[in-house]
C-alpha cells in the first residue's frame, strides 16, 4: 500500500451503510436465528452478548481455547479493547461472525458442533420459488446460440448475486425498477478464454443457493462447451456471512439439481456430479476465505495456486470489498489500480451492496449521486469489471 491509498472504511458513523449493518442488520440476524434454531440458554445467552458488545462495547479476543485463537491474536494486534466501530469495517464484520459461530458452539466439542446455523436459512431458499423460476429458465437456454447463451449466463450469474440473505435483513422491499450494470467488462471473459489453451478457470464463490445455481449453470457452460479445461471453484471453509456457499452447500445444491422434477436441471445436476468425478470441477477452500482481510494480503501458498489460473472470476460483493480493498476509494478510481495485486488475470461480478466501488466516470458518478443516495448500497446497481493484464511472476 502506498501513501495514497485511502483510509479503511469503519462503522462508528451514525448513519452510514456500516453502521447500520452493526445497529440494524445483525440484531435481525440475531432474532432470526434465535427463531429459527432452539439453542439452548448458553446459546442464547452467548449470542446475545455478542450482539451487545458488537454494538456499544470493545472489541474481545477469542477465547484462548479456540483453535484458531493464535491466529485471531495476530490479526486483531492493537484492536482488542477498542470499540468495534474504531476497527476496519470488513475486519470487524468478520470478527462478528467468527464470534457467532463462537457462541452457537459450532467449534466446540458439544452437540451444535458442525451445525451450520445459517443451514435453515439456505435451504429454504434453495427450495423456494425464485429458485424454481431459474430452473424452469434452465430449459430455455438449451437451443440459444452460443453468443446469447454466454450473455445470459453470465447476467444471471451476475445479477444472482442479489440473493444474499444477510443483504435482505434490511433491504427495501419497494423495487425502484432501477436495475443498471454500471460497468459491463464481460466480453473479457469470454475473449480471454477463447484465446487460451487448455484454459483453467478459479470461481471465488460468494452464496449458496440462488447464487450458487447460475454459478454452477455458468461452470457447467465453461466446461461442456470446451471454453475451459477445468474449473476450480472456491468456498469457504465454514459458514460465514449468513448465506456464503460451503462445501455442504455445493454438495446440497447438486444433489438438488439432480433430483429435480425439471429436465435441464436434472441434467445439469448429473453433469455437475460427473464433472467433479473427472476432477475438470474441483471445489476446493482456504482457511484465508474466513480472514478479515484483502486480498492484498493473502498467504503464499493461496496466492500461488490462484496464479495458476488463465482468470479468476470472483462473485460478490464481499469479494470485491477484499479484492479492492474495503477503503474510502474515490469511486473514479481505476479498477486495476486497486487489483494489480492479484496473482491471476481476475473478472468481478458483483452487485453493489456497500460503499466502495471503483472505475467509474465522473459522469456516472454525478448521475447516480442525483438520482438515489442510496445507489452503492441498495442492490440495484451491477458492476461486471475485468483486470486482464498478464502477471508477473
Amino acid at each position: 500500500m502506498t501513501a495514497a491509498t485511502p483510509a479503511p472504511i469503519l462503522s462508528d458513523a451514525p448513519g452510514s451503510f456500516a453502521h447500520g449493518v452493526f445497529t440494524e442488520r445483525h440484531p435481525k440476524l440475531v432474532e432470526r436465528l434465535l427463531d429459527a434454531l432452539p439453542f439452548g440458554p448458553a446459546e442464547r445467552t452467548a449470542i446475545r452478548r455478542l450482539l451487545a458488545e458488537s454494538i456499544s462495547g470493545v472489541l474481545e479476543p477469542l477465547p484462548e481455547t479456540a483453535g484458531d485463537y493464535e491466529r485471531w491474536r495476530r490479526w486483531g494486534a492493537g484492536l482488542y479493547g477498542t470499540p468495534w466501530g474504531e476497527a476496519p469495517f470488513l475486519w470487524a464484520e468478520s470478527f462478528f461472525y467468527r464470534k457467532l459461530l463462537e457462541a452457537t458452539g459450532y467449534f466446540a466439542s458439544g452437540a451444535w458442533r458442525g451445525v451450520d446455523p445459517f443451514a435453515s436459512f439456505k435451504a429454504a431458499e434453495l427450495t423456494g420459488a425464485a429458485v424454481d423460476d431459474q430452473l424452469v429458465a434452465l430449459s430455455a437456454r438449451i437451443d440459444l446460440p452460443e453468443q446469447r447463451r454466454r450473455e445470459v449466463l453470465l447476467d444471471s450469474a451476475l445479477w444472482g448475486n442479489r440473493a444474499d440473505l444477510g443483504f435482505r435483513l434490511t433491504a427495501s422491499t419497494e423495487a425502484t425498477g432501477s436495475n443498471r450494470l454500471l460497468v459491463d467488462d464481460g466480453t473479457a471473459l469470454w475473449s480471454t478464454l477463447d484465446g487460451a489453451t487448455d484454459p483453467t478457470v478459479a470461481l471465488i464463490a460468494d452464496n449458496a443457493a440462488g447464487e450458487l445455481v447460475p454459478d454452477l449453470a455458468l461452470v457447467d457452460h465453461l466446461l461442456t462447451s470446451g471454453l475451459a479445461e477445468q474449473v476450480v471453484v472456491w468456498v469457504k471453509p465454514c459458514p460465514y456471512y449468513v448465506s456464503d456457499a460451503t462445501m455442504t452447500d455445493v454438495v446440497a445444491t447438486i444433489g438438488f439439481l439432480r433430483s429435480s422434477p425439471h429436465s435441464a436441471a436434472a441434467l445439469l445436476g448429473g453433469r455437475l456430479h460427473q464433472l467433479m468425478g473427472s476432477g475438470r470441477l474441483a471445489i476446493r477452500t482456504h482457511d484465508f476465505f474466513c480472514a478479515p482481510m484483502s486480498f492484498a494480503q493473502m498467504p503464499a501458498d493461496l496466492g500461488a495456486d490462484l496464479a495458476t489460473a488463465t482468470l479468476t472470476v470472483l462473485k460478490g460483493d464481499l469479494n470485491y470489498r477484499r479484492l479492492v480493498g474495503d477503503l474510502h476509494w474515490s469511486p473514479t478510481t481505476p479498477f486495476d489500480r486497486t487489483t494489480a495485486h492479484f496473482p491471476s488475470p481476475v473478472i468481478a461480478l458483483r452487485t453493489l451492496k456497500s460503499d466502495v466501488v471503483v472505475g467509474l466516470t465522473a459522469a456516472q458518478v454525478a448521475e447516480l449521486d442525483a438520482g438515489d443516495p442510496r445507489w452503492r448500497t441498495s442492490g440495484e446497481h451491477a458492476l461486471v469489471q475485468a483486470d486482464t493484464a498478464p502477471r508477473v511472476g
